[in-house]
């Protein structure tokens, strides 16, 4: 089921757009979705791909290659196939994914939407439909980014965090805005990135990587030892702006160790606002001296993926650095 390629209108959208589908339950065809929201096929022509079926907390890299695979595949299949990508999703780990996707796929052509439900499809009250309409509503309009839809809302994917288990507002976006708004109409925002070429897909991923919350007490040889067992890069989540302890202990040592090492550290923010500058403070400043990178604004999820695919395309080393320091699909704030 495909047709050629029509844009949305920003208030309403245009029937017979083309959407792929990916990852939905194993019952949920293009037909039995058109039964359960009859509504998205005045939205789209909805093909559907069965990946696998998993608690998304048991996801893991691999599982983001084989995502990006299809995707991949979805979107260099032409102008005349699909108009965009939608992958029904598990919460507890979709922003891990949507920022991995985000830099495998590099800057997109079209939208790459994830989506899912604090409650399940088949429930009375359940957010999923709405969640899915809006996903496929968005996967048609010019917005060529990874992203979530989730909650009336469409956020950049390398931005994305869940913030509430409980509430059907799950995800935020700390430091950038929503890409798309859907009210009575639909907004989308002015900072949306431009179509570009889709790029060859690399699936070098480095996964022995290592993310580790610092607080008062934190033995720094935990740190040293987890440098010492093999890992290939450390993420740590630093306070504030960027500040360690410095004097009792001090989390210095290891991070120079780890740079002896060639193991790099990548110091992101505890706070979801937080943007790490690590001159402000004497902790920061010598983690900076031992060879620590700072993640800006990204978040912990962003860090960590574009650590793991960092890693494994440049391996350690200064161009490594440069791309961690360099805005790639949005998920950093140049300052």
């Amino acid at each position: 089921m495909r047709s050629r390629r029509a844009r949305a209108s920003q208030t309403q959208p245009q029937a017979q757009t083309a959407t792929r589908t990916l990852e939905p339950p194993s019952d949920l065809t293009a037909s039995a979705l058109a039964r359960e929201v009859p509504v998205l096929g005045r939205i789209a022509r909805i093909d559907t791909k069965v990946l696998f079926n998993l608690d998304s907390g048991d996801m893991q890299p691999d599982d983001w290659l084989r995502i990006a695979r299809a995707v991949h595949a979805a979107l260099a299949s032409g102008d005349d196939d699909y108009d965009g990508v939608v992958v029904v999703h598990g919460t507890d780990t979709m922003a891990y994914t949507a920022s991995a996707l985000a830099f495998l796929l590099g800057p997109l052509p079209r939208p790459v939407v994830l989506t899912g439900a604090q409650r399940p499809l088949a429930e009375t009250r359940t957010d999923a439909r709405q969640n899915l309409v809006d996903a496929a509503l968005v996967a048609t309009l010019d917005v060529p980014e990874v992203q979530i839809a989730f909650a009336s809302r469409s956020l950049r994917g390398a931005r994305t965090m869940k913030r509430d288990a409980w509430a059907l507002d799950a995800f935020d976006s700390p430091s950038c805005p929503p890409l798309v708004e859907l009210g009575l109409g639909v907004d989308v925002g002015a900072h949306v990135r431009r179509p570009r070429r889709l790029a060859p897909l690399d699936t070098s991923l480095e996964r022995r990587v290592l993310a580790m919350r610092v607080f008062p007490g934190l033995d720094p040889e935990i740190v040293s030892a987890a440098v010492r067992s093999g890992i290939k890069g450390l993420v740590l989540e630093a306070y504030g702006t960027g500040n360690l302890p410095r004097l009792h202990g001090s989390l210095i040592p290891a991070i120079e160790a780890a740079t002896e090492h060639d193991v790099p550290v990548l110091l992101v923010s505890q706070c979801p606002r937080g943007f790490v500058e690590m001159d402000r403070y004497a902790g920061g400043a010598a983690a900076a001296r031992a060879g620590a990178i700072s993640a800006g604004d990204m978040t912990r999820e962003a860090a960590i993926a574009k650590l793991m695919v960092g890693l494994g395309r440049f391996g350690p080393g200064r161009r490594l650095r440069a791309w961690l320091e360099r805005d790639v699909v949005g998920e950093l704030t140049v300052r």
